[in-house]
């Protein structure tokens, strides 16, 4: 059973303030493990800042790290180097009983295979954390219990067991569980990995509205059609963060090319107004805009005709680094400092030879630019033509 939007409305769950705080940080987080064979990093230095309120995608190929990074969030496992700090405390820095208390009261965990207990009723399995951390009143707990399930549209189900409803109506279960506490953050490994499509866009309609009410939620997935839907995908490959303007600015490339544009890219600052590139001169180097906006300009001066804005996340040189050129026009930092990643000529084009479906794509819009450029010139030139027969009537 699906619960009704307005019904999302009325759960218990208290609205957290929006503070431009950080609800989880990490730095320099290493984990490492030894076997016969030796020793295997899954993690190499991490560094990690997400803010309170945010609604954030973990994504990779298996074995990239992804589960273990989130592990190291919840504290279900140790880090062999670095820090971890959420909701404002160093969870290492804690005793393991100290840890599993915090847990508790912090932080609500969403897993694949639900892990409900299986002689508890769906209500009982959702009062279990209130329970153990000794939260809310005795007698208030069942009734909070019953409107987490009823938010989740589970009201009706209440008082059976989990084998008897359905894997997508035990994971909303599970979902209504992780929020028995109240907690700030919620992390979900994987949680629509046993659902079908229909369920699973249920859950994320429920995260979404969590999250318009303040609550943090970190999810790994596989799913594509899941991360179109959250405000900020991390991607991660080989144990190693990919920048976050690379994954979105070539977002067909390979996770190692990735990865490898990650970490030979130059980050540059470019004051307000500034010319980036200049008409006909060179251009050596893929320019991603990290932050802020450019404009692209006909000419190289601030009065010359603004033929494009281009915002965060997108490229620009691409055209002249496919075609060997000049600049066909001019780059201007916008109103505001612009922060750019440039990545080199030489090893731009080894790559896209290395990742058709990224040349394709790239080619495609190149010609549509090209045709842009194309129009804008022939307009101006009419312009100019008919500036001239009035000059001559004249």
């Amino acid at each position: 059973m699906m619960a009704p939007r307005s019904a999302l409305k009325a759960a218990p769950v208290k609205s957290a303030r929006h503070h431009a705080e950080d609800m989880i940080k990490m730095h320099g987080v290493v984990k490492s493990f030894k076997n016969p064979a030796g020793e295997f990093v899954v993690l190499k230095g991490i560094d990690l800042i997400i803010r309170r309120g945010e609604f954030v995608a973990i994504v990779g190929k298996s074995g990239s790290g992804k589960s273990t990074l989130l592990n190291m969030i919840t504290g279900i496992d140790h880090p062999t180097g670095g820090k971890v700090i959420v909701n404002g405390t160093d969870i290492y820095a804690l005793t393991e009983s100290q840890r599993s208390l915090w847990r508790g009261r912090n932080l609500g965990i969403v897993f694949q295979f639900f892990q409900l207990l299986p002689m508890l009723t769906l209500l009982e399995n959702v009062m279990l954390p209130m329970d153990y951390v000794d939260e809310y009143d005795f007698d208030e707990r069942p009734k909070r219990a019953m409107e987490l399930l009823e938010m989740v549209g589970l009201a009706d189900q209440a008082h059976k067991l989990p084998l008897a409803v359905s894997t997508g109506q035990q994971q909303m279960t599970a979902i209504a569980r992780a929020l028995a506490t109240d907690p700030p953050l919620l992390v979900a490994d994987e949680p629509t990995g046993n659902l079908d499509s229909k369920t699973a866009s249920h859950m994320i309609d429920v995260f979404e509205e969590l999250v318009r009410r303040g609550k943090t939620i970190v999810m790994v997935t596989h799913d594509p059609s899941l991360t179109s839907r959250v405000k900020r995908t991390i991607v991660i490959s080989d144990g190693e963060l990919i920048d976050e303007t690379v994954a979105k600015a070539l977002p067909l490339l390979r996770h190692r090319h990735m990865l490898e544009v990650t970490k030979k890219a130059k980050r540059m600052m470019v004051n307000a107004g500034e010319v980036i590139l200049d008409c006909g001169k060179p251009v050596n180097d893929l320019y991603m805009i990290s932050r802020g906006s450019v404009s692209v300009m006909a000419g190289n001066t601030k009065s010359s005709k603004v033929l494009a804005h281009l915002q965060a996340g997108e490229i620009f040189g691409e055209i002249e680094l496919l075609r060997g050129g000049k600049a066909i026009a001019c780059v201007r930092a916008g109103s505001q400092p612009v922060e750019l990643l440039s990545f080199p000529r030489e090893d731009f084009l080894r790559i896209i030879e290395e990742s058709p479906i990224t040349a394709e794509a790239l080619g495609k819009m190149v010609q549509d630019r090209l045709k842009e450029h194309a129009s804008e010139k022939r307009s101006e030139k009419e312009n100019i033509r008919g500036k001239k027969k009035e000059v001559e009537k004249r």
